[in-house]
């Protein structure tokens, strides 16, 4: 039996940039996930996710990313992954870095 969709945003990096970035209600790109568009139809996040992946001159690598809604209602990660992302690279060294 298939798994019950979950909500999502789209999320994806920015081409010349690198930065991620996350799709909001007006279809438009956002460096913020509290602005991102918070997808709880699976048929409407498919067919946003294929609009993300055609914008080929701002996006790489577009994808769906687990989601919830926060107390405020807005988008939060559900996945360490997606936190670490939203929270940027560390800037410290540490495991392999630190052994070098």
């Amino acid at each position: 039996m298939p798994r019950a969709f979950t909500p999502k945003v789209i999320t994806a990096n920015h081409l010349l940039e690198g930065d991620v970035i996350y799709m909001t209600d007006a279809g438009a790109w956002t460096r913020n996930l509290a602005e991102a568009a918070l997808l709880t139809d699976e048929a409407d996040a498919d067919l946003r996710l294929i609009e993300a992946q055609q914008q080929k001159d701002v996006t790489v690598g577009a994808y769906l990313a687990d989601a919830k809604a926060g107390d405020d209602g807005r988008p939060e990660p559900t996945h360490f992954r997606e936190e670490f992302r939203r929270t940027g690279p560390s800037n410290y060294f540490h495991g392999k870095q630190a052994e070098a």
